[in-house]
């Protein structure tokens, strides 16, 4: 049991995940709503595990908001299907192979043959979707002009955050883009692009969007905030 809670105005008990980490100047909060409902907390070693919960008590209206709207998970198995950038996906368990096996059938859907040990499906599922957004993405960035080209490209499972771009040219994305529609996830790749040129969300920045997006970037952000928490139901 965690030392640490957050009790809802609901009665629910969420643990409460501490870290000290030197070089942090501030206290950082990251909920999270996988298998285990937790709230993981960074804080520099000057300031105190009291100083954290404060922070906390100042941002519970938003996560009472995001605990509300977390979707409850939902697991794959073998049968189910699942929406991979605009392509449904047949997951097919077969103990005869070892490696996935992707295939494209005459209807226009997709099954994603799934080998090694039966437990590990989903595991596998969620890597086939991991290697298969990161050559999207490469692709995408290969498109726009070289000035907008990041050093490294990390995917990441984040829970408030699609995108991020790190004053050392990092971008990072959240793995779960490659189960939005494949112009949503390109809007996100474009939105942190932009990030290269505007640190900021000024109207300077919002009109690279779009020069680099082209046609649709409002329709795009719409579907991402009115539908982004589903992302997080399965896997």
């Amino acid at each position: 049991m965690s030392e640490f809670e957050f009790v809802t105005s609901k009665g629910e008990k969420i643990p409460i995940v501490i870290t000290v980490r030197r070089g942090l100047r501030n206290i950082t909060l990251r909920p999270r709503c996988g298998d285990v409902r937790r709230i993981d907390i960074s804080r520099p070693w000057i300031a105190s595990n009291a100083a954290a919960m404060k922070f906390v008590e100042q941002k519970r209206r938003w996560l009472e908001r995001f605990f509300e709207n977390a979707p409850c998970r939902v697991h794959i198995k073998s049968g189910d299907w699942f929406e991979f950038l605009n392509m449904w996906v047949h997951v097919i368990y077969d103990a005869n192979i070892r490696a996935n096996k992707f295939v494209h059938n005459d209807d226009g859907t997709y099954t994603l043959f799934v080998g090694g040990d039966e437990k590990m499906i989903e595991s596998r599922v969620r890597m086939f979707v991991k290697s298969e957004l990161l050559k999207h993405i490469k692709d995408l960035i290969r498109q726009t002009p070289r000035e907008f080209w990041p050093k490294r490209i990390c995917l990441r499972d984040t829970s408030s955050r699609w995108g991020s771009r790190s004053t050392t040219g990092t971008i990072s994305f959240s793995w779960r883009l490659g189960l939005a529609p494949y112009d949503v996830m390109r809007y996100v790749v474009m939105h942190e692009l932009a990030h290269t040129k505007h640190m900021d969300h000024s109207p300077a920045f919002w009109a690279t969007v779009r020069e680099l997006y082209g046609f649709g970037v409002e329709r795009a952000k719409r579907w991402l905030n009115t539908n982004g928490a589903q992302l997080h139901q399965i896997l």
